[in-house]
């Protein structure tokens, strides 16, 4: 079995069609075809069922799709590895993060990363904590920074704590609701709020809370990613509850309201696939974030 029959397969997999495989992984599609067979013959297997010219994975194929992926994965990490060793001149680090944390904790660490090591290339992916958690899986970043706690069905990921948050509610010119210079949960019931969409982990956060004071929040707008919920705030469409470190960053033409006790706090940890080291360079971040994370918090 060679890595290059594996990279095939999962072209063909993924397009489902040999021609457009093939032109993907830049090879003849009659290369690629007999690459394809020399693979199922040396697994004693058909991986594809070609009936009527569909193609589609059989049993056999979509039990080696996932193993194909990461082997893929792990040699690609294994060569980046390599070429990292040369005192971290090369090399890159592919990192995940909330939007709200590219915005808050990431922007100075990320600078003092750079300055110290202007030849590593910084990938970032901003995303939820679920579709991290899915790209750590898949081999598709090195570290991710995510909200604890996972997801039940979460791969075999090491997480390390980073930091944890408190969330405000911000809003435009004007009080927020409550009293004594803090906002109790229960003053959010029937308080304009921009929500976020559907997956983030705040959105599920703000929701649990309020259900547990025996309310439904009302919503004048919800959707959106961080940048443009505290632009829905700002033009006054209503308030939000956002993390600190975001509220932070706002700008002076936000109001930022804390939370009552006991508050709503969230918590930021360093995850990474626990089968396979980061690279060099990603370790190098990653001691960065823990010693920049506790006074980020």
């Amino acid at each position: 079995m060679q890595f290059q029959q594996l990279t095939y397969f999962v072209a063909v997999a993924e397009t489902l069609h040999f021609t457009r495989a093939a032109e993907a992984v830049h090879v003849s599609q009659p290369s690629l075809s007999q690459q394809i067979r020399a693979l199922e013959s040396e697994l004693g297997a058909e991986l594809f069922s070609r009936a009527r010219g569909n193609i589609a994975l059989t049993d056999a194929g979509e039990a080696l799709l996932p193993l194909a992926r990461r082997i893929l994965a792990d040699a690609e990490t294994a060569r980046h590895e390599v070429q990292e060793l040369v005192q971290l001149r090369s090399g890159r680090v592919r990192l995940g993060a909330t939007p709200s944390l590219c915005t808050g904790l990431l922007p100075d660490v990320l600078r003092a990363f750079h300055d110290r090591h202007p030849g590593v290339r910084l990938l970032l992916e901003e995303g939820g904590s679920h579709d991290l958690v899915r790209q750590l899986a898949r081999g598709a970043l090195d570290l991710a920074l995510v909200v604890l706690p996972l997801p039940a069905a979460s791969p075999a990921l090491t997480t390390v704590e980073l930091l944890r948050e408190d969330l405000v509610v911000v809003s435009a010119a004007g009080p927020a609701p409550g009293h004594g210079g803090h906002v109790r949960i229960a003053d959010l019931e029937g308080a304009p709020l921009v929500m976020f969409r559907h997956g983030y982990n705040l959105r599920e956060l703000t929701l649990a809370a309020c259900r547990a004071e025996g309310f439904e929040p009302s919503f004048t707008v919800e959707g959106g990613e961080m940048d443009a919920v505290l632009g829905f705030v700002r033009a006054g469409l209503g308030i939000a509850v956002v993390p600190g470190m975001a509220a932070n960053r706002a700008g002076p033409d936000l109001r930022r309201t804390p939370l009552a006790e006991p508050g709503l706090r969230r918590t930021i940890a360093l995850a990474h696939r626990s089968d396979v080291a980061p690279p060099r360079a990603a370790r190098e971040l990653q001691r960065m974030l823990l010693e920049h994370g506790p006074e980020g918090g």
